[in-house]
């Protein structure tokens, strides 16, 4: 219960900094674009403290750590002020909103190029069982010791066996991948002859050459070895490798999102059993990773929470900036300043809708915590 308390305080902690980061997209682009910036908010109200002011912005720090907020002149309603988010070009409006979105992205990609730089987290193999015979067997990979059998009645072994680490110089990125590619490498290898790098139990690394069992005999499998798959590795990348891994990595986390959305829309299946997390949901995971798993994981999540958070906001609905956005499009097409009282309606019914669904979710979420 502790820890799941202090991981309550983690993602709290990360939400602020999300949003903040979110949050001061919008106040940089509007500053700069001569909108009137009223406050800059640190959590949401009541106000706790003043941080600090200039000639028109106040700079607050408020009880509520759910993230944070820019108070807008005119932003939602009518303004005198020709300073007013509302009074402004369409084109400024929508620099100023998606300005938010913009940030989220340049974290998620930040995140995702410093770990491909500095400490990418890799897939290895530990060698149980070596089948006699086998080309495993003729290279000389060590097998482990049997220590025992696993609820299934499947034979357990120690760490004396060798690492797999990495097949033709090949190392396999966790990020990269749905789940160790090692052993998917070697069966579309089949018949080949490949070099295993392997760690052995003193921590030195050697490489061994062999030819795999050709696809007819490969049934059981190309090496001929049981292996236990671990995520404890690591390699660097050089910085031009880093920035495209990043690049990459938060296109794919983006489109992470639409796809679970999609399944939900198209899948009815999932009514039943819905393929998103909610809060409760990303607290478990959180707790999960923080506990269980090196630190690297948790930038690794706030990276893709941080992609995800740049989607779904640029949604169009209310109150999402995509809400807003959609918004002043349809203010630019019609030539009319939408009523301000069912612009406001229109917000109201959207954050009625994000909550009900929030609600929705968690009860999966809960479901899935009590299973």
């Amino acid at each position: 219960m502790i820890q799941f308390l202090i991981s309550i305080l983690v993602v709290l902690a990360i939400l602020v900094v999300l949003v903040v980061i979110h949050e001061f997209g919008h106040f940089i682009v509007a500053r700069r674009a001569h909108v009137r910036v009223h406050e800059f908010g640190i959590g949401f109200p009541p106000r706790a403290r003043i941080l600090g002011r200039d000639k028109e912005t106040v700079y607050t720090l408020n009880w509520l750590p759910l993230g944070g907020f820019v108070r807008l002149e005119g932003e939602e309603g009518e303004s005198d002020d020709p300073r007013a988010f509302v009074n402004a070009k369409l084109r400024t409006r929508l620099v100023i909103l998606f300005a938010g979105v913009g940030m989220n992205f340049l974290l998620a990609f930040v995140i995702f190029m410093l770990i491909a730089w500095f400490s990418d987290p890799t897939w290895t193999a530990r060698v149980g069982l070596v089948q006699p015979g086998s080309p495993a067997a003729a290279a000389g990979i060590k097998a482990g010791t049997q220590i025992g059998t696993d609820a299934n009645g499947n034979p357990t072994y120690d760490e004396s066996g060798d690492l797999i680490v990495a097949v033709d110089g090949q190392r396999f990125t966790v990020f990269d991948s749905d789940g160790p590619q090692i052993s998917n490498y070697l069966h579309a290898h089949a018949g080949q002859t490949v070099t295993v790098t392997l760690q052995h139990a003193d921590g030195t690394e050697s490489t061994v050459t062999t030819t795999l069992r050709p696809p007819e005999q490969a049934s059981n499998g190309a090496l001929g070895v049981s292996l236990t798959f671990e995520n404890t590795g690591s390699v660097t990348h050089d910085p031009l490798t880093a920035v495209s891994l990043g690049f990459h990595r938060t296109i794919d986390a983006s489109t992470l999102i639409l796809r679970t959305l999609g399944d939900l829309v198209t899948n009815v299946n999932s009514i039943s059993n819905p393929p998103v997390s909610g809060p409760i949901g990303i607290v478990t995971t959180v707790n999960t990773v923080r506990t269980e798993l090196p630190p690297v994981y948790l930038f690794w999540l706030i990276g893709l929470l941080s992609a995800n958070l740049a989607v779904v906001n640029v949604l169009p609905l209310p109150p999402l900036d995509g809400g807003r956005i959609f918004m002043s499009i349809l203010q630019k097409v019609t030539g009319n300043r939408v009523n301000p009282g069912l612009e406001r309606a229109f917000y109201l019914a959207g954050f009625l809708f994000l909550m009900t669904f929030l609600v929705w979710i968690s009860y999966f979420d809960i479901q899935r915590s009590a299973g």
